[in-house]
């Protein structure tokens, strides 16, 4: 590991180029990011509900100043390969990561898992068991909204969502937005797509604290995203971000455009309370959300603390 200073932005001669060993040998490896560097550690391309190919998004990431960022698409790592390739084109160093779909008595959870082994079989299982129930709900919403009139056809999600190996409301938003029946996204999820509108259907996914216990079991660390954003729905309380602590999770996204104050001042004391690191993020989509890279960001230290927990496999594109 080199470290080399100075300066703001992916800078040239900051990362070493030099490859890191995967396995047990990685684990406890003393990294030091640039105490200056900008991390955003939650992003999402077009391999789940992002609008933008991972070369794009990490290309973007460069010309925004961000020194280090985590792809972290949901259910799959399908994008990492050419994230890898971006990184290491642009200067941009990149945390392999997924964001894991959970659900807790009927109530979403979102779990990012930094750097597991993509290999690991219970992991891998229980995502491949995620995508297929997405798969399934989707065709049932959409007859949903076409028994109601609306212009949605399956061929249609499926076509606009390209290489998304993770199929979801936000590809039904997109064919919403494309036949003029609202703007945005957003305005997709507000008014017909609600998580308690007619029109939403639940899909399996694992229990929180048994998707930590496999993160960490494949060698990942694994923070729980934006936990209190109450503007997408019902929230979990505080006794199951503890109990996911118990199981292994080390961190906290307290900093989230879907936190308001007092949320994030929540989502910190309650991190402070359980001995959890505190992470910030954009939760950056391209154009299907108004989120911005760099918005939000992770102390450099934070992101040292997660590389030297995780051993799942190495960083990919240019090297801290």
């Amino acid at each position: 590991m080199v470290l080399l200073g100075g300066g703001s932005g992916p800078r040239s001669g900051l990362w070493s180029t030099s490859s890191m060993t995967r396995g047990p040998a990685y684990r406890g490896r003393m990294h030091r990011t640039p105490p200056d560097a900008v991390v955003d550690l939650h992003v999402h391309s077009d391999h789940s509900d992002g609008t933008e190919p991972p070369r794009a998004v990490v290309e973007r990431a460069r010309r925004a100043g961000i020194d280090v960022v985590a792809l972290t698409d949901h259910d799959v790592v399908s994008g990492w390969a050419e994230a890898d390739e971006a990184g290491r084109r642009t200067g941009v160093a990149v945390v392999p990561g997924i964001e894991v779909s959970c659900s807790w008595r009927g109530i979403s959870v979102h779990l990012l898992a930094y750097l597991p082994d993509p290999d690991d079989e219970a992991l891998t299982a229980e995502l491949e068991a995620s995508r297929r129930s997405r798969d399934t709900r989707l065709q049932v919403m959409i007859e949903r909204l076409r028994a109601d009139g609306y212009p949605v056809r399956e061929e249609e999600v499926r076509a606009l969502a390209g290489d998304a190996g993770s199929l979801g409301r936000p590809h039904v938003a997109d064919v919403l937005v494309r036949h003029g029946v609202v703007r945005t996204r957003d305005e997709a999820f507000e008014e017909i797509l609600s998580s308690s509108g007619p029109y939403y259907v639940t899909h399996a996914a694992p229990d929180p604290v048994t998707a930590t216990e496999l993160v960490v079991a494949a060698g990942g660390a694994a923070v729980v995203a934006h936990p209190f954003a109450g503007r997408r729905g019902r929230v979990v309380d505080d006794r199951v971000v503890a109990d996911m602590a118990e199981a292994g999770m080390v961190g906290v996204e307290v900093d989230h455009r879907d936190h308001g104050p007092q949320e994030r001042a929540h989502a910190a004391e309650l991190a402070g309370r359980l001995g959890l690191l505190r992470t910030g993020s954009s939760d950056y989509h391209g154009a299907g959300k108004q989120n911005r890279l760099g918005e939000h960001t992770t102390d450099p230290g934070v992101l040292d603390r997660i590389l030297d927990l995780a051993d799942g496999t190495p960083m990919l594109g240019a090297r801290i």
